[in-house]
C-alpha cells in the first residue's frame, strides 16, 4: 500500500510541465477512482502560484492527468496569469481546472489584483487565467464589491 501511495504521488506530480510541490500532514489515494486527498496545512506550489488550505482533493482522469483540484477550509492563494497579472486572496473553497486554467472561488471571496490595485469581494468569483477575465456574484444579502485605485482629478490636470 505504501508503494502504491508513493507511486500515485509521483505520477500526479510528474504530469505537470513545471514542478508541482504538495506538502500536507496526511495523504490518501485511490488509483482506481483517480482521487487523491491531502489534509492538514496543505501547501501547493507551482511556478509563481501557491495554494494553501486545510484539505485539497485532486481528481485525475484515466490517463492519471489531473482534471480538478478542490481546496477547502480557509484557502489562501497567489496566482499569476499568462499575461502577467498577479492575484492574491482567500476563500472558503477553491476549485481549479488545470486544462482550462480556470479558478472558481466560493464563500467570503477576497480577490486582489496586485499589479493593478483592484479588489473583488463576493460569494462566487471565477478567474479565467488564459483569457484574463473575472466574473463575480454576490450573496443574497451582500452585493459584489469592487475597489479600484483611481488617480485624483487634480493629479490628472498637473500632468
Amino acid at each position: 500500500m505504501k508503494y502504491i501511495t508513493i507511486l500515485t504521488v509521483f505520477l500526479v506530480l510528474n504530469l505537470f510541465s513545471a514542478e508541482l510541490k504538495i506538502k500536507a500532514k496526511t495523504f490518501s489515494a485511490d488509483q482506481k477512482s483517480g482521487v487523491s486527498v491531502f489534509e492538514g496545512d496543505v501547501n501547493i506550489i507551482k511556478n509563481n502560484d501557491e495554494l494553501n488550505a486545510s484539505k485539497v482533493t485532486v481528481y485525475t482522469d484515466s490517463n492519471q492527468e489531473p482534471t480538478k483540484f478542490v481546496a477547502e477550509g480557509s484557502a489562501s492563494f497567489t496566482i499569476q496569469t499568462l499575461d502577467g497579472s498577479k492575484y492574491k486572496g482567500k476563500a472558503q473553497k477553491v476549485i481549479y481546472m488545470p486544462k482550462e486554467k480556470e479558478y472558481h472561488f466560493f464563500k467570503n471571496v477576497q480577490l486582489n489584483q496586485i499589479n493593478e490595485k483592484k479588489e473583488i469581494h463576493g460569494e462566487e468569483v471565477v478567474l479565467k487565467t488564459i483569457e484574463g477575465k473575472a466574473y463575480a456574484k454576490g450573496a443574497d444579502t451582500e452585493p459584489v464589491i469592487m475597489i479600484f485605485d483611481m488617480p485624483e482629478e487634480n493629479e490628472k490636470k498637473k500632468n
